[in-house]
């Protein structure tokens, strides 16, 4: 989003590009060309093309084919709703296949991006990964039945319905947290007269629940032992666990925060 706004950078091939080598360095698939297009022929399904239930574009198709993609993403706000782009947008680049691995995870996350390039949310707080892997078997049909048989209409409605799901959950997603952070708050104000600097320390995780103890204590400018005195606090609360095992250089993460967070993220 950085790059979006900040940068006043375009939703374009360079960008997902860029976007593919930073979530497969991170994880799944570091070795199979991060922010690389494919020079392979790729398939889906089975152990060879012959046996696939899909086979991608070529890879001589395949500047062509990515060309016709950044082109409707660039076409006029004016020209179609911005969910019936995302979702158009989304059939086109799983179709493409245009990396060695990762396609779905990139492709998941262009939805987000392309309705926040197109004004209709603020943050890319739209994910419908989870409605996908619910669902998988009918998301796989769906998509075949457009590349097969040009059946959009179908692909429209359960994309649209996997909106609505989402934005609903959503919706109940964050007033669980508003409700986590309200209770949590409480037992850390028992702690008496450590509750005010583990009030503080407590609050730059409800901003990042992954942190460490001098990135907190750059951003209060409160004494590291402070910081550390108030992070063992909320551990002893059962607010924080230590993710590293390690004695030194140590990361705590708010984990109940965290797992309504990740909700629905596993890969398909």
């Amino acid at each position: 989003m950085k790059r979006l706004r900040e940068d006043n950078f375009p939703l374009s091939l360079r960008l997902i590009r860029e976007i593919h080598g930073v979530l497969l360095r991170g994880g799944r698939g570091a070795g199979k060309d991060p922010g690389e297009f494919r020079t392979s022929q790729n398939w889906i399904g089975g152990k060879s093309p012959v046996l696939a239930t899909f086979v991608p574009p070529p890879p001589s198709h395949l500047t062509e084919c990515l060309h016709a993609f950044e082109s409707f993403l660039h076409t006029d706000r004016d020209a179609m709703p911005a969910l019936i782009k995302a979702a158009l947008a989304h059939v086109q680049f799983e179709t493409i296949h245009p990396f060695n691995d990762g396609n779905g995870r990139v492709g998941r996350l262009l939805i987000a991006l392309i309705l926040c390039t197109e004004g209709v949310l603020r943050e890319p707080s739209l994910y419908l990964s989870l409605y996908f892997k619910t669902r998988r078997q009918q998301y796989y049909q769906q998509l075949d039945a457009v590349r097969r048989s040009g059946d959009w209409e179908a692909w429209l409605l359960f994309f649209l319905k996997g909106v609505e799901t989402t934005s609903q959950q959503a919706v109940d997603t964050a007033q669980r947290i508003l409700a986590l952070f309200a209770e949590d708050r409480e037992k850390v104000r028992g702690l008496g007269r450590r509750a005010g600097n583990a009030l503080q320390v407590f609050e730059q995780f409800v901003r990042r629940p992954i942190l460490d103890a001098p990135t907190i204590h750059k951003t209060l400018s409160v004494a590291a032992p402070t910081v550390r005195s108030a992070i063992a606090a909320l551990h002893d609360l059962g607010l924080l666990n230590e993710i590293t095992g390690q004695r030194r250089n140590r990361i705590w993460i708010y984990q109940s925060y965290y797992a309504l967070l990740s909700e629905g993220t596993a890969p398909l």
